[in-house]
């Protein structure tokens, strides 16, 4: 079970570059009955094969803005520790919470994004390497730093409609874009979950074994999808998983 939840996880951060957590975080709890905290902290260590692989699927098929990746990932990096401390002070079913008001509220953010044109999807994908302001990068760093630590979910679901919205990306760019970031924030993230006891090493190896066919096939749907079909796609993804763990956590499931 634990091998295709992370298949699971995997095709979805391949497909919508969320490194898969919002996925495991629900399926470990509700799936697995693992304690909220594991669910919170083991996904964060399957996320960085799955990322990684993502990653470099949309690098080579000029897909991703490496440099605006990096830049946001490292600046990010501290602040996802900082998440991390702040998950353990106020506790796993809060976390939870949190987590699906957060996803629920970036889906409605998607659906209106897809009900515009976009410009991208007329012109074709954008040439990369473009110059952002520093201090929306600074921004983004330091925000998907702390919903990543603090939420487990590596932070490309911020990072995605932030990168479409705010700073001109098309869907598929900002897909790529943010599996760079993801790929960073997980690393120190991983680290401080691990240290805080939220890690089951076990259960993550288990799951390590499907996330990489799964984002590999994945990244090779979006590359072939149209553009407002990604965004309808990820918009719809975000809302099942946040009422399913809204009703779980609520003692409705």
């Amino acid at each position: 079970m634990a091998v295709a939840i992370g298949f699971a996880a995997g095709y979805l951060s391949g497909q919508f570059g969320i490194g898969g957590g919002i996925v495991t975080t629900p399926a470990i709890r509700l799936v697995l009955g693992y304690p909220e905290l594991i669910a919170v902290g083991t996904p964060l260590p399957v996320i960085i094969p799955t990322a990684v692989v993502g990653a470099i699927a949309y690098v080579r098929r000029g897909l991703a803005e490496v440099r605006l990746g990096l830049s946001i990932g490292i600046v990010g990096a501290g602040f996802s520790v900082l998440g991390a401390w702040a998950s353990d002070l106020v506790g796993g079913r809060i976390v939870l919470l949190v987590t699906a008001a957060l996803i629920c509220w970036m889906a409605v953010d998607m659906i209106l994004l897809a009900r515009q044109v976009p410009a991208q999807e007329a012109e074709g994908e954008a040439p990369g390497g473009q110059q952002h302001a520093w201090w929306k990068v600074g921004v983004l760093g330091i925000v998907t730093g702390l919903y990543s630590g603090f939420l487990g979910v590596g932070g490309g679901f911020v990072v995605v409609p932030a990168l479409i919205r705010y700073f001109g990306l098309s869907a598929k760019r900002a897909i790529g874009t943010s599996l760079i970031v993801v790929s960073i924030l997980a690393v120190p993230g991983t680290i401080a979950h691990y240290l805080l006891g939220h890690v089951d090493v076990a259960l993550a190896v288990a799951l390590m074994v499907g996330v990489v066919p799964g984002a590999l096939l994945g990244a090779r749907v979006t590359a072939r999808a149209r553009e407002e079909s990604v965004r309808v796609g990820f918009a719809v993804l975000l809302l099942v998983v946040a009422a399913i763990l809204a009703a779980s956590e609520l003692g409705f499931i």
